[in-house]
């Protein structure tokens, strides 16, 4: 309060002051003239010293401190496991040599020897044989005795601008025809049948790093097949003798993001059996055949978006000398697309091709076949295919297609009551549309545990036939292998087949009759095999071997069961 009163005091001597000051200045000067005394006091020295007065006013000053705003914070690093490294003074000690002998039920001696060279950069060789035979008989059927003998010898040269590859093999496959009963009191030596088989083979293939210049391969191979002799020396001519020759050879050259190649082959094969135009019992009658076939597959393959996507397309050309000359011209194109890094990689494709049929390939497939048969080359015009194959992760792959084929001239085994007792197959042929749907999956886990499954399903529609003879419609493989703490080695292996068919000519248990054709249902085919190998130390280690374990004697052919449950055993040795 005191404040607001000498303000207004100030305000009124103010307005005073102006009021008197603009009074005077209205009026009119006065001049006065006049004497008088005026005391003017004496001067005297100020004794101070002059300074100066600092009228400022210090202020206070005021801090203002910065406020505290602390938010609480939480770090949390993820705690990473160091890298184990491994350091290898040296590699792992290779032995040379690999022997593996064993014994099993009805009498089955077993023998195999390996021979293998050990690092080298430059040359690889060796050699391995192996021995099986059975001296068991199979109930209620003529002796089933078999042996089989292989050996192989092979060697190498690596070289940084070409490789070189050399192959001597000798095969030799005793077995007896006995899809009879053996109430006939049949003597072995009748219903025996021996195959020899001895090739030898070689390939050259340069490894031009300069994208300027062309690669190629070139391969011969020959192959000496023969059947059982005769007894009778004077017959000698009346045995199944096959020599087969070829010569592949392919060349490629990329530009950029294309690959050209071209792959020009002659396979020349010469089946004989006895003297043409000429018959030994009356039913067997010779045979001469020699077949030549000759294509040449020029193709171009692109890689396109950092090769994930890639495209084929060509033609072969084949040329067939058989009984006529043949000219063929069969599609190949295929297109592949890499999806999310390789985990899906769709595929479409069309494809053809003509397979030279011998004798060879047809007893590999069906060893219980007469020696003289008709040998005509399978044609595929047209294959249409597509699926998709990939990975789910780094331990898991899959494939999963179809195909729709047409194929001309495919052989179907049938049994033969012409030439024999039943106890041998002819060979037939006959034009088929199949289709097939596969899909498989596999799953490992490095060296310990392996996995795969397989599943087919066929659907074949004959020309002239109520079904293709012989062949599953539905097949299930399974195979599997652990590795338990690398001491113990387990491995499986399961096949599984349903819907073979067999021709017969006769009525009897489960045959039906269509379109005029008698037909036997082989029934459900179901082969488990599981095998044990303890290794006492890198040297040795014992195995057992059991085979058809679920014991089923079902027919692999029609009157040709296999041996129910068999049990091997034996030792390997390395050094």
């Amino acid at each position: 309060m005191g404040g607001k009163n000498n303000m207004k005091k100030s305000i009124y001597i103010a307005f005073f002051l102006l009021t008197t000051v603009a009074y005077g200045q209205a009026n009119d000067p006065i001049d006065v003239d006049a004497t008088g005394d005026r005391e003017i006091e004496p001067a005297y020295r100020i004794a101070l010293s002059p300074r100066i007065v600092d009228t400022t006013i210090n202020t206070a000053i005021v801090n203002y401190p910065l406020l505290s705003l602390r938010y609480e914070t939480s770090s949390e690093v993820e705690r990473i496991n160091p890298a184990s490294i491994k350091t290898i003074e040296k590699l792992p000690k290779l032995y040379s040599s690999y022997v593996k002998l064993g014994v099993g039920t009805e009498l089955m001696p077993l023998g195999e020897i390996y021979f293998n060279s050990k690092r080298s950069r430059k040359y690889i060789y060796g050699a391995h044989l192996k021995h099986l035979s059975s001296y068991g008989n199979i109930s209620g059927y003529a002796p089933a005795q078999f042996d089989r003998t292989k050996f192989n010898l092979f060697g190498g040269i690596n070289e940084k601008r070409y490789d070189l590859r050399g192959d001597i093999h000798y095969n030799n496959q005793g077995l007896h025809y006995y899809g009879i009963s053996d109430t006939l009191g049949l003597l072995k030596d009748s219903i025996a049948q021996r195959y020899s088989d001895f090739g030898i083979s070689g390939r050259y293939a340069s490894h031009i790093k300069d994208s300027a210049s062309v690669n190629y391969f070139v391969g011969l191979a020959y192959n000496n097949y023969l059947s059982k002799k005769p007894e009778r020396k004077e017959d000698i001519d009346w045995r199944a003798r096959e020599n087969y020759f070829g010569i592949t050879s392919g060349a490629w050259y990329k530009h950029g993001k294309e690959t050209y190649a071209a792959d020009f082959n002659i396979r020349y094969n010469g089946y004989k059996y006895g003297i043409e135009d000429s018959s030994f019992t009356g039913l067997d009658s010779g045979l001469v055949l020699n077949n030549t076939v000759i294509n040449l597959k020029p193709s171009i393959t692109s890689f396109l978006q950092d090769n994930r996507f890639k495209a084929k397309v060509g033609l072969d050309l084949t040329f067939d000398v058989h009984t006529k000359t043949k000219v063929y011209v069969y599609p190949m194109a295929e297109v592949k697309y890499s999806m999310f890094n390789d985990i899906f990689i769709p595929y479409v494709g069309i494809r053809g091709g003509l397979n030279q049929t011998t004798f060879k390939s047809l007893t590999n497939e069906n060893e219980f076949l007469l020696p003289n048969i008709e040998l005509r080359n399978e044609k595929t015009p047209i294959d249409f295919y597509g699926g998709i194959k990939g990975t789910l992760s780094k331990r898991i792959s899959f494939n999963a297609g179809i195909s729709f084929a047409n194929v001309r001239d495919m052989a179907l085994f049938v049994t033969d009551t012409l030439h024999s007792l039943g106890n041998k197959f002819d060979v037939i042929y006959d034009t088929l549309n199949v289709t097939t749907i596969e899909a498989s999956i596999a799953y490992q886990m490095g060296e310990k545990l392996k996995l795969e499954g397989i599943g087919r399903y066929y659907s074949y529609s004959a020309l002239n036939n109520s079904y293709a003879w012989n062949k599953p419609r539905m097949q299930f493989v399974i195979r599997g292998s652990y590795s338990l703490f690398e001491k113990v080695l387990f491995n499986v292996d399961v096949n599984l087949e349903e819907g073979r068919k067999a021709l017969v000519y006769g009525e009897g248990e489960n045959v039906t009759i269509e379109s005029g054709q008698y037909i036997k249902n082989l029934g459900f085919l179901a082969d488990a095999n599981i095998g044990i190998e303890y290794r006492y130390n890198k040297r040795i280690s014992a195995f057992v071997q059991m085979n058809n374990v679920a014991s089923q004697g079902y027919m692999r052919w029609y009157n040709a069961p296999v041996q129910r449950f068999q049990f091997l055993g034996g030792v390997t040795f390395r050094f």
